[in-house]
């Protein structure tokens, strides 16, 4: 166990990828899931008023790339959508048409998302002694949903109070945690010291710490750095905390 951080918490943030399942269900399972399966999703679903939506954001985003391609040509938008999947482009339309490509493959039991089980276990105990648990993920709030709705360890949906994706700003700007806690200080009575972040990602870390959050750096793999500037462990199970339901 480590050392209990040193404030009480009220409310524990957490990231996904590499804190509360493997970065290799993502990167190994769902990305390329969502590949394989866009052209036959988008041809079967085109009269769909949500993909047709972001077909029509697939078209503009293209325009203004100066790319121009008709919202009417299917094939134009899937080969556009396929070459922002081989550069890696975080583009809006792209990752909601993963989202419902995904919710297909989860609902089909294609595959289950991947929980490490000290994880699920630690959230579920934390839960049942009262403390609020919210996701911050790059990934969409609707991807996060799915993720914790279909794990291998079950629903786990029902463990979390909110959502939080990358609307807020990006994961490693101080900002966005403070977005953050402006937006859980209308529903709870608590200051940023009274709130954990648990992350994979030191910047991630750095930033919640300068908006005034405690953090905890989860390293799976490999050695835990000699002079880790954030409290750091393997799992779940060395993180101790100071309970406080209220402040």
């Amino acid at each position: 166990m480590t050392d209990a951080l040193g404030t009480p918490v009220t409310l524990i943030l957490t990231d996904i990828e590499g804190t509360t399942s493997s970065i290799r269900f993502v990167h190994d399972v769902l990305f390329p899931y969502a590949t394989k399966h866009l052209a036959e999703f988008i041809h079967a679903n085109k009269n769909n008023a949500d993909v047709q939506a972001q077909l029509q954001a697939t078209a503009d985003l293209s325009a203004e790339d100066g790319d121009t391609v008709a919202a009417n040509d299917i094939d134009g938008l899937i080969a556009r959508l396929l070459h922002w999947i081989d550069t890696d482009r975080k583009a809006t339309p792209l990752k909601a048409l993963q989202g419902l490509i995904w919710e297909a493959g989860y609902r089909n039991g294609d595959y289950q998302a991947h929980m490490y089980p000290d994880a699920t276990a630690c959230l579920k105990q934390w839960h049942d002694q009262g403390l609020p648990l919210y996701v911050y993920s790059s990934g969409s709030i609707y991807a996060q949903k799915l993720f914790f709705g279909f794990s291998q360890d079950g629903d786990l949906l029902p463990l979390f109070s909110g959502h939080f994706d990358t609307l807020v700003g990006g994961k490693r700007e101080a900002q966005s945690y403070l977005n953050i806690l402006a937006d859980l200080q209308k529903q709870h009575n608590i200051s940023a010291a009274n709130v954990l972040f648990l992350s994979d990602i030191k910047e991630e870390l750095d930033a919640a710490k300068t908006a005034g959050m405690q953090t905890v750096w989860l390293v799976r793999e490999g050695d835990i750095p000699m002079d880790a500037e954030h409290t750091a462990v393997k799992s779940f199970a060395e993180i101790s905390i100071q309970h406080s339901k209220s402040l």
